[in-house]
């Protein structure tokens, strides 16, 4: 659904005389195509750098772990920098903090935008977030490259946002993967839903309810910054469900197994990917408790959740391995998590645009080359892009998995799909053994 704000139609109107003063292509000084719309628009381009921003939650109620994100996806593009660059630019890389609120977002992607000029917005982070802006980008033609969230909005519609590409698998693909493996070993389970009051919860139901609908016995949601969740709990335990599926971000993966603590309730539980690191859900149910949770790693053995990258439970992934060695050589303070982990990801897969894009930069360029080549480009994924001119989706597959302490044991293969009727079958081996180049920076051709 198109959201349209006076905020951005202002923004754009700005931007429209900000350009009129210095040429449709670009500032000057710019390079890499010139100005003017048939060169194309080298906005955020000089010889030598590209300046790039995003929007995170660094405070608030998402910022446990997420804040992560921009350190590891920081670090990979120091690594690449020190090497060079990618065709003879470094990248410089702005990090604005939105507090995971839409309003915040707003006013820190129209500095990025109309004050900072920046080149793209990669890896923006949050469905209610990036929902704010993702018109306005789309508008101000700024690429808006590998949002860090699962929902559809980002990749389903192209014609209506032709600038915005996912990148993790999308929240319906998730629910259908999740809901396949229940229907087939879970087939008495009775199923309870907790989910976050927008696409992160509504996707990932649509998914479940392509396998389980006949399953479900409950749905129960919650507002983002509301962490009083007991209420929805208790419904679920009244409702019988002795499975609860939650989509929902890590902290309150957290209030609700606090929540199940307190009501004496035991089902067995299910969580998206982005709300399941153990080690971080684990950490937050010790602050949540004020220490009467002393060992939340072990409350939580038998979570099943979804994995798409390879992640610290996999130590001797060539990919981990990379990421090791890049932490260790710039990385900032602290020890590489899987969150990091995942900005390493995100950041290689970015690199990997630019590298195909090739030295004449340009904002239509990057998308151009993304929809061409995207899908066929290694990176440490477990299953392809869906990249193309008809859809901008990321991932297309994830295993199920459980929680064993602090780590997972896969409970399926790698399963893919694509939204609506598609069907799931087994990921190709070679895409989920994909082992990165000696230099660690990605080799992928020029598209032509």
């Amino acid at each position: 659904m198109k959201r349209i704000s006076l905020r951005a139609a202002v923004a754009a109107s700005t931007a429209a005389l900000v350009l009129a003063g210095c040429g449709a292509g670009g500032r000057d000084g710019d390079s890499g195509g010139g100005s003017g719309e048939e060169a194309g628009d080298t906005t955020g381009i000089t010889d030598t750098t590209i300046k790039i921003g995003t929007h995170q939650p660094l405070t608030g109620v998402a910022a446990p772990g997420y804040s992560e994100i921009n350190t590891g996806f920081k670090s990979y593009l120091d690594y690449v920098n020190e090497a060079g660059g990618i065709h003879g630019r470094t990248i410089e890389y702005s990090v604005k903090d939105d507090a995971y609120n839409p309003t915040n977002t707003s006013k820190v992607v129209d500095e990025l935008v109309l004050k900072d000029e920046v080149f793209a917005v990669v890896g923006g982070l949050g469905t209610p977030t990036h929902s704010a802006v993702v018109d306005f980008l789309n508008q101000e033609k700024v690429p808006d490259l590998l949002v860090s969230s699962g929902a559809q909005l980002w990749g389903n519609d192209p014609k209506e946002r032709p600038m915005t590409f996912g990148w993790q698998p999308d929240y319906e693909i998730e629910g259908k993967i999740m809901g396949q493996y229940i229907k087939e070993k879970m087939p008495d389970a009775k199923v309870g839903l907790f989910l976050q009051a927008d696409e992160l919860g509504a996707d990932g139901e649509k998914g479940l309810r392509m396998y389980i609908d006949d399953q479900i016995v409950e749905r129960t949601e919650y507002a983002s910054g509301n962490t009083d969740i007991g209420p929805q709990i208790s419904k679920l335990k009244e409702s019988g469900a002795d499975l609860v599926i939650g989509f929902n971000t890590p902290s309150y993966t957290a209030l609700s197994q606090l929540a199940a603590m307190k009501l004496n309730y035991k089902p067995k539980w299910m969580y998206t990917n982005v709300g399941s690191d153990a080690k971080l859900v684990g950490d937050l149910l010790s602050t949540f408790s004020k220490g009467k949770v002393t060992d939340g790693g072990s409350t939580l053995d038998g979570m099943m959740t979804t994995e798409y990258i390879p992640g610290l439970d996999t130590p001797d992934s060539p990919w981990v391995k990379l990421w090791q060695k890049v932490w260790d050589e710039h990385g900032a303070k602290g020890e590489l998590t899987n969150y990091r982990i995942y900005g390493m990801s995100q950041a290689y897969a970015f690199v990997s645009a630019l590298q195909a894009s090739g030295k004449d930069l340009t904002r239509e360029r990057v998308v151009e080359v993304i929809e061409k080549d995207g899908a066929t480009w290694p990176g440490p994924g477990l299953a392809p892009f869906r990249w193309s001119a008809d859809s901008h989706l990321g991932m297309s597959g994830m295993a199920v998995s459980q929680v064993k302490g602090e780590d997972y044991e896969n409970l399926t293969e790698v399963l893919v799909t694509d939204i609506g009727d598609a069907e799931i079958t087994p990921a190709d081996k070679a895409v989920a053994e994909d082992a990165p180049p000696e230099s660690g920076i990605p080799d992928v051709p020029e598209t032509e």
